[in-house]
């Protein structure tokens, strides 16, 4: 059976499970006409409801090796006035439809069959074929019941089949069938009642031998359908390489067979395979190994993560430290990291947030947040030190307590917080991106993509976790301890800021001597400037506290990146990308392979449906060849 547009899915399982049920038969089994009436809608039991026609078409199929490729339609009669209890207008628009575009399809020879004791000139048939086929090359007219023309109508029917009146190109049969008496007497004999009618009976004796009984229009069908497929056949040819090409890319879509276990972990092994080879040409940057690149935006995770890093590096450099350190005109000739980046944008950076992309729905059981852009106070350094110095400090001489450069630096790191925990959210959201991408991309079947996401998600929300925890963990010891370094740079920058107030006091004392160029004279040098105890410890301080955030903040942007970021989610050897493996889908359980990659009903059912239509093209395929 095949569906029309009236009625249910044909696809519905129950009605499957019904029809699978028909092919058990055979026919003449009258036990199947009630189920096919069912199917059709045409059993209802509330009178209101019955139907007497159905666009579903029930299709009969005689096969062997004595029969003719060769399909006939039988579609209902055209009529223009509705039956009470019976017929409906509906049911007029909808046979008319039908009709049509059975009749409108190229390829078809149409079959007017009119009786022969009716006006010919009220049948809408007629008017429908010449729309259809205005040349008349695939109508040829056929006329029934001449034993029931009244007397002295005859002539009438002698000239249509004689091409006189209402001429059709490929003209007129007549036949006579069986009638009701004739049909109840099982020993009737439809040919030999006919032929003797045609050969004795006036005035049908005088037709034409080659226009009267059905050999007459098995003959005439014969030459209709031989002439539409030669004029036909370079068009089925190309039709059936087209329908065929159909049918394999839709089979295609549906992917490999997955009915059995086997079958289920075989797939999805090669879904892993694929997933795990294509990961590795994004972490190598390998952009060519693979075509998907260039037909899948978001898959180059390796540069999406260079590109993060480059501007948490740069966020941590700017607006990392809650005070600008101090800064002489020398040290920008020296010290060019700290010229603002072209990449900053200062008249938006108070308004937005530290997160450099949205976050997608559907990491379920992570809250990722999003924390604002750290604003760095207008305060000037120094006496922002001195106030710190002054509330803190005790009974030291000449220098100041070694517990005030914790305090000072968690003040000073105080932005590194908001910053890192920005970065390592969004290189979740670029991995998780990615995966979820990479799999729509090599999975085209909704529910396996579905069943992996959902199989998935708790693995990766697992890894997820230890990253934030890490970038948390790495946060308490770099802020939360006492600063602490080998690095031998934490000397050499003190000793540079030293330096510098050296040069800088020296420069201000400096004259120009002719030939020698600008000097220092002695006693300058000798001369000492005037400093309060409390301004040599805020200078120390501050010197201190300049020197080792230096060191601490590369080492602080390195760490996060590595271990938070790389490690957890990018190449370490338990990221999420790793999670969707071989290893993952044989640790699979049966039933978790059905859910995820098992196959509908509908799905298995259209799966045969283009199997079967696929081999009978290609023997179609053969046989024009």
């Amino acid at each position: 059976m095949e569906s029309g547009t009236d009625n249910q899915s044909l696809a519905d399982p129950a009605r499957l499970a019904i029809i699978d049920k028909l092919f058990e038969y055979n026919i003449g089994d009258s036990v199947a006409l009630p189920q096919v009436y069912s199917l059709m809608g045409l059993d209802s039991a509330v009178e209101q409801e019955k139907k007497t026609f159905s666009e579903d078409v029930l299709k009969i199929e005689i096969r062997g090796p004595g029969e003719q490729h060769l399909s006939v339609i039988d579609v209902p009669g055209i009529f223009k006035k509705t039956t009470a209890g019976l017929t409906t207008k509906t049911d007029m628009v909808m046979v008319r439809n039908m009709v049509s575009n059975y009749m409108k399809n190229p390829r078809a020879a149409i079959l007017a069959v009119i009786p022969a004791n009716v006006d010919i000139a009220t049948q809408e048939i007629l008017e429908m074929a010449e729309e259809h086929d205005p040349n008349g090359q695939r109508t040829l007219g056929v006329l029934t019941k001449p034993d029931l023309v009244d007397k002295g109508a005859e002539q009438n029917v002698m000239d249509l089949v004689e091409g006189r009146s209402h001429k059709l190109s490929l003209g007129w049969c007549i036949l006579r069938n069986l009638g009701q008496r004739e049909l109840a007497d099982s020993s009737s004999n439809r040919h030999a009642l006919e032929s003797s009618f045609f050969r004795t009976d006036e005035p049908w004796v005088n037709l034409d031998k080659d226009r009267v009984g059905i050999e007459a229009l098995q003959a005439r069908l014969r030459d209709v359908l031989t002439e539409i497929v030669r004029r036909e056949f370079p068009r089925v040819k190309s039709d059936i390489n087209k329908r065929l090409n159909s049918c394999k890319q839709q089979l295609e879509a549906l992917g490999p067979c997955r009915e059995t276990k086997e079958q289920q972990q075989k797939h999805l092994l090669d879904l892993a395979t694929r997933f795990q080879k294509i990961t590795s040409l994004a972490l190598d940057a390998r952009y060519g190994g693979d075509d998907i690149f260039q037909d899948v935006g978001g898959l180059k995770l390796a540069t999406s993560i260079v590109d993060r890093n480059e501007k948490f590096s740069n966020d941590v450099r700017k607006r990392g430290h809650t005070v600008d350190f101090e800064e002489t005109p020398e040290e920008f000739e020296f010290d060019t990291e700290d010229v603002p980046s072209p990449m900053s944008d200062p008249e938006n950076e108070d308004n937005a947030d530290a997160r450099h992309m949205d976050d997608l729905d559907n990491i379920d059981g992570l809250m990722l947040e999003y924390y604002p852009i750290p604003r760095l106070s207008v305060e000037k350094i120094s006496p922002w030190l001195r106030h710190i110095y002054t509330s803190s400090r005790g009974f030291e001489l000449g220098t100041f307590d070694a517990a005030l450069i914790p305090l000072i630096w968690k003040k000073q790191s105080a932005n590194w917080n908001d910053l890192a925990l920005s970065y390592i959210s969004d290189v979740i959201v670029t991995v998780h991106r990615f995966i979820r991408k990479l799999l729509q991309a090599i999975c085209p079947d909704d529910r396996i993509l579905q069943g992996l996401n959902s199989v998935l998600l708790e693995g990766l929300v697992t890894r997820y976790q230890k990253a934030i925890d890490h970038v948390k963990f790495i946060l308490h010891v770099e802020r939360a301890g006492t600063p602490s370094t080998l690095n031998h740079y934490f000397n050499d920058n003190l000793e540079q800021c030293r330096q510098k107030r050296l040069e800088s006091s020296m420069e201000r004392k400096a004259i120009n001597i002719t030939n020698y160029g600008r000097m220092v004279e002695l006693n300058a040098i000798y001369q000492k400037a005037h400093m309060s105890n409390v301004d040599h410890a805020v200078r120390d301080l501050h010197d201190i506290l300049k020197s080792y955030y230096k060191v601490a903040r590369k080492r602080f942007v390195d760490v996060v990146c590595m271990q938070g970021a790389d490690f957890h989610l990018v190449t370490g050897p338990d990221t999420p990308a790793k999670v969707f493996s071989p290893s993952f889908v044989t640790g699979l359980k049966p039933e978790q392979l059905e859910g995820i990659a098992g196959e509908t009903l509908t799905t298995r059912k259209k799966r045969a449906e283009l199997v079967r239509e696929i081999s009978s093209l290609e023997k179609g395929k053969k046989i024009l060849i």
